[in-house]
């Protein structure tokens, strides 16, 4: 794709973002939460057809107050342990709380949720920028719209679309509030194939991006190559 995923994502557009071929081999959805409308809902849900989540990062989640799922439940006999997940038997889910916004009427409507997911966004831009914000205040639980947490340190710890939207939302320099959805396949009965999402990006003029592509933009933020003027006998990473 010549549609640069950054870009897109950065200019409010719709991205189709997959993780990766030895892991979930899914296409989600991404894009910036601060400039969903109910039409972006609408779109996640007919064409894409997964659950529709908002992805914060794990900073913004603890100034708030927000829990992992498990963390919740963890005295049910059915919460999730680690190993459970099949395909990251190392990590546990990023799933905390399902909230509404206060002043969304069922919540599941396109235009319910677009309003708990603009909010969200704005009580991440808040705390993530020192500023008060109480989250009991403007949402409630149970709702319709899946928080996800994202590991703490990103990429470096977790390989999820979680990490990977916020970490693109952070090289970006947006508001680390994304919210994704992944792409089914009516026909099969499973995740949409890489090639069909491919297909849709080119038809829908949508940029795509591997997960691989986004790991190895963060490796480089992340760790990146001293700027060395003269000799030197080791070289140190910064992390």
């Amino acid at each position: 794709m010549t549609k640069d995923a950054f870009t897109a994502l950065r200019q409010g557009e719709m991205v189709l973002l997959y993780d990766f071929d030895d892991r979930e081999r899914e296409t989600d959805f991404a894009m910036r939460s601060d400039m969903i409308t109910p039409r972006d809902i609408c779109r996640m849900r007919n064409d894409a057809g997964g659950l529709i989540c908002t992805a914060i990062p794990f900073l913004a989640a603890k100034k708030l107050g927000l829990p992992f799922a498990r963390e919740v439940l963890r005295n049910c006999a059915m919460v999730e342990k680690l190993g459970d997940i099949p395909y990251d038997p190392s990590n546990n889910s990023s799933f905390s709380l399902w909230v509404n916004h206060r002043d969304t009427f069922t919540g599941i409507t396109d235009r319910d949720r677009t309003k708990t997911v603009n909010a969200l966004a704005e009580v991440v831009h808040a705390v993530m920028n020192g500023e008060p914000s109480s989250f009991k205040d403007q949402f409630r639980t149970p709702g319709h719209m899946p928080v996800l947490i994202a590991a703490e340190h990103l990429l470096s710890q977790r390989h999820g679309q979680t990490e990977l939207s916020v970490a693109m939302a952070e090289m970006s320099g947006i508001i680390p509030s994304i919210t994704i959805c992944e792409m089914l396949d009516d026909d099969s009965g499973y995740a949409l194939s890489k090639e069909d999402a491919i297909r849709y990006a080119k038809r829908h003029d949508l940029a795509f991006i591997e997960g691989s592509e986004v790991l190895d933009r963060w490796e480089k933020v992340a760790y990146p190559k001293p700027q060395c003027t003269g000799p030197v006998t080791a070289a140190v990473h910064r992390i």
